[in-house]
């Protein structure tokens, strides 16, 4: 079933850090692998992210003052290094690829949520006042407790580790049916 967007007005968006290709490859590989042995497919609706403002609605005929936004949060910005390491997990659902929590990557997040509430009046970037946790989710929402289990026993053994530069905030929007790279705002150079 497809979203009417005529009726509603509005798309949901949200900001993230994208891997390379190649990154973005090896961590599908792994969300088709927990969709094949442990029946968790809904983190196939999305790219490979590090999420750094969660999910909102924003009208349709407002695309350019989004735009707009996400222009200005990416200015002043340098390139940073990511670290992927290994797997951890939030119980009795999630399982994910673990991010290495930098100075930077902590301070992107904090000045990305700033701007985006400075420019766009968006006051929903913490979900449940949670501390930042950066990850990249390979299942969530449909692994089940006993599914998570089993995976999770197998997911904790597991090495994975991986690093790369990113270089521009990228804006996710909602199909109706998942979510799809929209537009990237790089950094200046």
């Amino acid at each position: 079933m497809t979203k009417d967007k005529s009726k509603a007005g509005t798309d949901l968006f949200f900001v993230a850090l994208i891997p390379p290709a190649a990154i973005v490859a090896e961590v599908t590989a792994i969300k088709e692998e927990m969709a094949a042995r442990y029946d968790s497919s809904h983190a196939l609706k999305s790219p490979p992210h590090i999420t750094l403002h969660m999910p909102f609605k924003w009208r349709v005929d407002r695309l350019a003052q989004l735009e707009a936004g996400m222009t200005k949060a990416a200015e002043g910005r340098q390139p940073l290094e990511i670290g992927l390491r290994d797997f951890a997990c939030f119980a009795p659902r999630v399982i994910y690829v673990d991010v290495a929590l930098s100075d930077a990557l902590h301070t992107l997040r904090r000045e990305v949520v700033r701007t985006m509430r400075r420019e766009l009046k968006l006051l929903n970037a913490d979900y449940k006042d949670l501390p930042f946790h950066p990850h990249m989710t390979v299942a969530f929402r449909d692994l089940s407790k006993v599914r998570f289990a089993e995976a999770w026993e197998d997911f904790a053994q597991r090495s994975y580790r991986a690093d790369f530069t990113v270089d521009s905030l990228c804006l996710l929007r909602h199909t109706g049916q998942h979510w799809e790279r929209w537009r990237d705002f790089p950094f200046p150079v």
